[in-house]
């Protein structure tokens, strides 16, 4: 009983990587907003980092979920 407890614990703070990885994905957006707001003819060069950035970021956040469904199986 006390292991189910720890295995779904463990889950849970799996999970906050997910929210924090939404986190770092509204990070990454907003800051690209704002530097292309500020310099509009960089805005198309810098797109397409921000779309890897984001994906790593991403990734990290899928790499959380399946870490917590491997904690409850």
């Amino acid at each position: 009983m006390e292991a189910d407890a720890a295995k779904l614990l463990g889950a849970g703070i799996a999970c906050l990587g997910m929210g924090l990885a939404a986190i770092g994905v509204g990070n990454i957006f907003g800051n690209f907003l704002s530097g292309a707001l500020r310099n509009p003819s960089a805005a198309k060069e810098q797109f397409t980092n921000a779309l890897i950035g984001a994906a790593l970021a991403e990734g990290l956040g899928i790499f959380a979920l399946v870490i917590a469904f491997l904690l409850v199986l």
